[in-house]
């Protein structure tokens, strides 16, 4: 098995972590177990097929799967990999394991054969659990793919038909096998209850390790502060694998106050106002390509939306102009989120005046989350200067697993967490994302980010979308290149610099390219795939240098 050592908190951070209530010593999933004592007939769980499960059914469920995932084989401490779309097993598997003390691994629906195989290896997962078919794509075929390359993963769990498989397993037959009951009161709170995964920007994706105390405080927090209670009914619309819509505050936050959660299937504005109105929802999440879908579709729809209270964008960061387009065409209070499932999250706030909400990212979740916003020298910059985000807290990792190498990189000795986010600080304490480390463009020596170009420029009628990526360039080392998908008539690179000029923008961020494309590719979160884009026009733009403009 891989070296899987937890970096842990300092005793005397624990101990002061304890002492304030934010970790409770109790095991992730003893809300649901709560809910189910005091509020046993509420709908908790409802999927895009229609099951539903009430708290008392939920808590069940999770009591069965854990007997019989420790009937299978799996002992304590095991890694078990999720691999599911938004339906109700992936919850019951996600409490039942927590429960067992067997390790979910929560990976997305899209990862294949390279991601999975790296984090089975990375976590030593033992266990696989699939669906059969979804979206035309047979995932037996990609565990088969997996346990080749992976042998230790010997197991597979599978929601549907397990095919011929000696070794899979449906879900059906493993919960109606039973088993002993499970014991969870001797559950360590400061042990590993699951492993998230990071975005892959420095590569393959590495595990974050969340425990049960600073997981269940992050998802505690996030939901008072949010005002979510017993009457919320949140639309998990991203795949619940992503920390954003799982406990931020998500499916765990509201089974924290005892509210519904629904689950959709795919996030399509069809299904996602279908569900929105036949379930009466109050609060869901996306990310900013996905809330510019649902905008544009809603041009077209009149589906009642009218329960909807709160839209929750982040993921990426939100360009201003369609937090306006939200506020006023859905009729929906906006929230930005910025956050990581390292740790750290800011939300703006209910009392926030609009144009904080529109143009800011928020402001930390926790009065003991520490932030630096440093230089490259590692120095602190003053309010209003751009720098890289370094934070560290009660619910903000000590280190990866089974990554030595990113943890020399990404954590410094006093355990501050190199986020690699650029971001500027407001007097208010609240903080502007100015992009990635990575996303800065240094043309002729000149440094800007690509991130702010790209907000001024989304504002452009011509503009649908847009990415801006630094490309070779023989005369500047970087020039900028800006990706367009139209509107309808694509801009010229003079439409788009004469926008630029008077905006009052310097001269040296305008674009000295344009590209215009059917379709800007994005990543599995939902960001600019800049590496493909560069992979893409890096090389034509090298021995192609940009023309002389003003």
């Amino acid at each position: 098995m891989p070296e899987t050592t937890l970096r842990t908190w300092p005793s005397e951070l624990a101990k002061r972590y304890s002492e304030l209530g934010y970790w409770r010593g109790s095991e992730l999933t003893a809300p649901v177990r709560e809910q189910a004592r005091i509020n046993p007939d509420k709908v908790a769980l409802i999927d895009s097929f229609g099951q539903s499960l009430t708290y008392a059914e939920l808590n069940q469920t999770a009591d069965r799967v854990a007997s019989a995932l420790r009937k299978w084989g799996l002992r304590r401490g095991d890694r078990f990999i999720l691999q599911l779309p938004n339906v109700v097993e992936l919850v019951t598997l996600l409490l039942g394991s927590i429960r067992a003390g067997i390790i979910p691994v929560m990976v997305l629906p899209t990862h294949r054969q390279q991601e999975i195989g790296h984090l089975a290896k990375g976590s030593g997962a033992v266990a696989y659990a699939i669906t059969d078919i979804e979206a035309s794509y047979d995932f037996r075929s990609l565990a088969c793919l997996v346990r080749e390359a992976v042998p230790s993963l010997s197991k597979v769990l599978v929601i549907g038909d397990p095919g011929d498989d000696p070794m899979a397993i449906s879900y059906s037959a493993l919960v109606g096998s039973g088993g002993d009951p499970v014991k969870t009161d001797d559950l360590d709170p400061s042990s590993v209850a699951l492993f998230l995964h990071s975005g892959g920007t420095g590569g393959l994706p590495k595990l974050i390790p969340r425990t049960h105390n600073d997981y269940e405080y992050n998802a505690r927090a996030s939901a008072q502060l949010c005002g979510f209670d017993e009457s919320t009914v949140y639309l998990a619309s991203l795949s619940a694998a992503h920390n954003f819509p799982l406990a931020c505050p998500g499916i765990l936050g509201t089974f924290i106050v005892g509210g519904t959660v629904v689950l959709a299937r795919e996030p399509s504005p069809a299904t996602v106002f279908d569900l929105i109105a036949k379930h009466r929802v109050t609060v869901t999440a996306a990310v900013p390509t996905l809330a510019a879908l649902w905008l544009e579709a809603r041009e077209f729809d009149d589906t009642d939306l009218s329960s909807l209270r709160v839209l929750q964008v982040g993921g990426a960061k939100l360009a201003p102009s369609v937090a306006t387009r939200i506020h006023g065409f859905m009729g929906v209070r906006v929230q930005q989120v910025f956050g990581m499932a390292e740790g750290l999250l800011n939300f703006t706030r209910d009392d926030d005046p609009i144009d904080i909400v529109e143009t800011t990212q928020g402001r930390p979740l926790s009065p003991h989350d520490e932030i630096r916003i440093v230089d490259d020298t590692g120095a602190e910059v003053a309010d209003g200067e751009v720098g890289e985000l370094w934070t560290r807290g009660p619910y903000t990792i000590r280190g990866y697993i089974a990554a030595p190498e990113a943890n020399e990189r990404s954590f410094t000795a006093d355990g501050f967490y190199r986020t690699g986010d650029l971001v500027r600080r407001l007097p208010t304490g609240h903080l502007v994302v100015e992009g990635r480390a990575g996303d800065q463009i240094n043309r002729g020596a000149e440094k800007f980010s690509a991130v702010e170009i790209e907000e001024y420029l989304l504002d452009h009628p011509a503009v649908r979308e847009i990415a801006v990526i630094g490309v070779s360039d023989s005369n500047l080392g970087q020039a900028s290149c800006a990706i367009v998908r139209p509107v309808e008539t694509p801009p010229t690179l003079r439409e788009l610099r004469d926008f630029l000029r008077n905006r009052g923008v310097a001269t040296y961020k305008f674009p000295d390219r344009i590209r215009i494309v059917d379709e800007i590719p994005l990543t599995r979160f939902g960001k600019i795939d800049r590496k493909r884009l560069l992979a893409q026009f890096d090389q034509e733009a090298a021995i192609d240098p940009a023309p002389a403009l003003t």
